[in-house]
């Protein structure tokens, strides 16, 4: 059995020629190939670093099962879409309303688990019917909207958690890393997360040297004195240790807040398969299913355990665009520095004591960004929203979703936000579709549908245009400008 675990050396193993590039079935020398891998792993930090920690969960377990993901959506698709999973950030604000209504790290475990299992589902059922599937069911207005409210759903996290903790900190931190995102260029770009979480260290230890504590909320509601950044946890943690690992609960008013997540997921696997396929020049419609199916199973895995869901990383992408070198080889590399670093409890300490403030001036931008990726979704599939068909059902559930709009159906029952929001926007957009006169929807068939010939075959009826959904980290917002 072929598992793509097999590569032949590229040229002398050094330097590629001028042009040439490394295919996913080759390899340069293996030092090279680490050196790769490691810069795999630096480009997935930033997200990857931030998600769990705003979801509360344990950032070593994070890393580490990011590495043991990679390993599986590797296997799955035989070694022929080079891709990094990491920690997903589609579901913070998912994390957020959890822990909102009551729950615990278990609860948030849970319900994603389930988002994991419905992907798997969806990935054998494109994998069986094709594409064409998704377009029926989400369309690229009911897709945006998703993935707008989800990220418009954050902004009172930001506002009201880890802004107040220390706003001159949060300013500073945002304007860096907003000119970082603009100014820099090529990888670094891409890392624009990451450093900006380093400045916002070094920014906050600087301030705790000249100014002493501050007197701000820290984790609560009241004002305390306290270091901005706090590392007394980093000495007391072991070098070498095992992450934390707890089992998932599951509570049914968790998982419908978290189960409108797995649109976003889809489109995001979608489009990141599709870009893969363009840069290697290889044709990977027959793994898109296999794609959405690994990622959900990898997801399933991690949170099985206590980790975060993981997605495919457009950081990583960057990096392949960045050196042409597309080997698989590299990623099996990433996977294993991922392990190490997740066996590493000291490194856990200094991700968990990212101060609140820079926390605040990353997700200002951060949430600002996946929210925006649900228009630009509407941008690249020309949707027309001057078509009340289209207006009306995003209207609605997006400000259900953002307003945090709740609708009680019982004592102990009730949907809200990002859950009703999603609702609102699907079955609102096909139980209009029945009633909308002909000329409405004509004018739909003028829109792109959400895939094309680049991610899977339509027959004539379907059309053949496409949304490129690649750099979408509702999930998977790219550390520069981005993922997840």
């Amino acid at each position: 059995m072929n598992l793509g675990v097999r590569w032949t050396l590229h040229g002398d193993g050094r330097t590629p020629a001028p042009g040439a590039v490394v295919r996913p079935d080759e390899r340069l020398s293996w030092p090279r190939t680490a050196g790769l891998g490691a810069q795999h792993v630096v480009a997935m930090f930033g997200a990857s670093f931030v998600a769990p920690v705003l979801m509360g969960l344990d950032p070593n377990l994070a890393i580490m099962m990011s590495g043991v993901a990679t390993v599986i959506f590797l296997l799955a698709t035989r070694g022929k879409v080079p891709s990094y999973l990491g920690c997903s950030l589609s579901f913070v604000g998912v994390a957020a309303a959890i822990r909102a209504s009551g729950g615990d790290s278990a609860t948030v475990t849970g319900a994603v688990l389930v988002v994991g299992a419905a992907l798997f589902v969806a990935g054998l059922a494109v994998q069986r019917f094709g594409a064409r599937i998704i377009h029926a069911a989400m369309p690229p207005i009911v897709t945006g909207a998703v993935v707008m409210l989800i990220g418009f759903n954050l902004a009172p996290v930001t506002a009201s958690t880890y802004w107040p903790q220390d706003q001159w900190t949060a300013l500073l931190v945002m304007l860096f890393t907003g000119l970082a995102v603009v100014c820099l260029r090529g990888f670094f770009s891409r890392i624009a997360i990451f450093l900006g979480l380093i400045f916002g260290y070094a920014l906050s230890w600087a301030l705790d040297l000249v100014f002493g504590q501050i007197h701000s909320p820290a984790g609560g509601a009241e004002a305390v004195d306290h270091w901005r950044l706090d590392l007394s946890a980093v000495a007391d943690a072991d070098w070498l240790g095992l992450p934390s690992f707890h089992a998932p609960s599951f509570e049914w008013s968790a998982i419908l807040v978290a189960l409108p997540v797995v649109i976003a997921l889809i489109a995001e696997n979608a489009g990141h398969v599709k870009a893969v396929g363009e840069m290697t020049g290889d044709p990977l419609d027959d793994k898109l299913g296999t794609a959405i199916a690994a990622d959900g199973a990898a997801s399933m895995l991690s949170t099985a355990v206590g980790g975060p869901p993981n997605t495919t990383y457009s950081e990583n992408i960057g990096v392949m665009a960045a050196t042409r070198v597309y080997s698989t080889a590299a990623y099996w590399a990433a996977a294993g520095f991922a392990l190490l670093f997740g066996l590493c409890p000291k490194f856990g300490a200094v991700v968990a004591a990212i101060p609140g403030g820079v926390l605040g001036g990353i997700t200002v931008i951060l949430y600002g960004m996946i929210g925006l990726l649900g228009a630009q979704i509407w941008i690249n599939a020309k949707v027309d929203l001057r078509n009340p068909l289209n207006l009306v059902s995003a209207a609605a559930g997006i400000i259900i979703g953002v307003g945090g709009v709740s609708l009680k159906i019982t004592d102990n029952f009730e949907l809200g936000g990002i859950a009703l929001g999603t609702i609102v926007v699907i079955t609102g957009y096909h139980v209009l579709r029945a009633f909308a006169p002909a000329h409405m929807k004509e004018r739909m068939k003028e829109e792109e549908p959400l895939l094309d010939s680049g991610t899977s075959s339509y027959d004539a009826e379907s059309g053949s245009t496409s949304l490129d959904a690649g750099g979408t980290d509702a999930g998977g917002t790219d550390a520069g400008g981005t993922h997840r």
